[in-house]
């Protein structure tokens, strides 16, 4: 009877823990509203806005009615789609239907990363038509490789990631899974539909194209940090044993001070290279920080963590500057940068920095090149079928709209109506 009430109690106590973390997580829909609506022009908020409700209106849905199928049911390159039905999932203890609502918040996140980039120009038809796929199949197939137990992280002796490397990929909470896989798809979508009017001058170099509100952006970023701390230590799915509580604090620790070194290294940054320290770049840092330590916040030390972050904070600064000078992609709020660059050298990152496994810890190559080959696979993926659904789109229908539309924003011309009133 004890070990009965033993069984009930920590089964409880760890569905409490899963639940309140995936509400932290869906906190940061309205943080990445904020922060995509602040960095872009007054005439386009409403537009961003919707686009980041149907990110998670029609992500749930979609998720629930296949994706979750695809991402946990048996098979090999992609689960076994069981439409409707959750009872083919064994929760280890938990709900099967808490633990759905906790994903389901995940692929909300990847979702709605792409809507930054491609802001101020896209076809609302067109985005609702992209949220389909990535909720139905380009985040469930990468998702089932890796949490789904899929090939990169099955352990098993035969399995090829054991015959290869020895050991499987790392990805904690979330750095490839979830932000570089939105990332890449952003970078591809933005590159696909080309830069806002105006971008760049007939030289070819870029023009500044100001956010209308920075207040709103770094009110953004505050929900995001808050909301992070469900997103990695929510991770945990149990909260039950001292061990839990040891482990979630840690992964509090370790992710705050990855944000704090990625803010203050890209603040810094900023204020030798441009002569200010700038505050949009500061808010990103803070988010690449955030990226870059959510593949290894459960494996990495407080000081591995702030190299991370320093590292991250720094790299998304150049990485804004390669991409919107050299490539000549537009990406209004950095999104490629922060997520898929920061979140691919994150997960990289923890190949050096792991306290088990890490190369700089004496356990050789096998690990970092585990986290290689894994973030670079599941890039791969998510930019090749990024590129593959955006052209595709972009040949039937279009996916930008009219210059006058562009122009006069799409605000009045999508929905009728203006986010500020007349």
């Amino acid at each position: 009877m004890d070990k009965l009430i033993l069984s009930e109690l920590t089964n409880g106590l760890n569905t409490v823990w899963m639940l309140l973390a995936a509400m932290l997580v869906f906190f940061m829909q309205p943080g990445f509203a904020l922060v995509e609506a602040g960095f872009t022009r007054v005439k386009n908020t409403a537009n961003i806005l919707m686009k980041n409700f149907v990110d998670f209106m029609f992500g749930s849905l979609l998720y629930w009615f296949i994706g979750f199928g695809l991402m946990f049911g048996a098979g090999g390159f992609i689960g076994m789609p069981h439409f409707f039905d959750l009872s083919f999932y064994d929760g280890g203890g938990l709900p099967t239907e808490g633990f759905l609502v906790f994903q389901t918040v995940f692929c909300a996140t990847a979702a709605t990363i792409v809507s930054g980039a491609m802001a101020e120009r896209t076809k609302f038809s067109m985005y609702l038509v992209y949220t389909i796929f990535i909720s139905v199949l380009i985040y469930p197939v990468s998702g089932h490789w890796t949490w789904g137990g899929g090939w990169l992280m099955n352990g098993e002796a035969g399995s090829f990631m054991m015959e290869t490397f020895g050991t499987t990929f790392h990805d904690f909470a979330g750095s490839t899974i979830v932000h570089s896989v939105g990332g890449w798809i952003a970078l591809v979508g933005a590159a696909i539909l080309g830069p806002r009017i105006g971008k760049y001058g007939k030289d070819g170099k870029s023009r500044a194209i100001p956010g209308h509100n920075l207040t709103i952006a770094a009110l953004g970023v505050f929900i995001l940090w808050f909301g992070w701390f469900g997103f990695n230590p929510g991770s945990q799915l149990a909260a039950a044993t001292t061990d839990d509580a040891r482990a979630i604090s840690h992964v509090f620790l370790t992710t705050n001070l990855a944000a704090c070194a990625g803010g203050f290294f890209a603040l810094a940054v900023s204020w030798m290279k441009y002569g200010k320290p700038s505050l949009s770049l500061t808010l990103n840092g803070i988010l690449a920080g955030l990226v870059g330590i959510t593949a290894g916040c459960d494996m990495v030390s407080p000081f591995g963590a702030v190299i991370i972050g320093t590292i991250c904070g720094i790299l998304m600064i150049y990485s804004v500057e390669f991409i919107d000078r050299t490539l000549k992609i537009d990406d209004p709020v950095g999104a490629s940068s922060v997520h898929g660059v920061c979140g691919f050298t994150g997960t990289i990152l923890t190949g050096l920095f792991s306290t088990s496994e890490g190369l700089f810890y004496g356990a050789g190559w096998s690990f970092l090149g585990a986290q290689v080959f894994g973030a670079l696979v599941v890039g791969a993926w998510a930019a090749g079928m990024g590129f593959i659904i955006f052209k595709g789109l972009d040949k039937i229908h279009g996916l930008r709209v009219s210059k006058r539309v562009e122009e006069e924003g799409l605000d009045i011309y999508e929905h009728g109506e203006s986010a500020y009133g007349a």
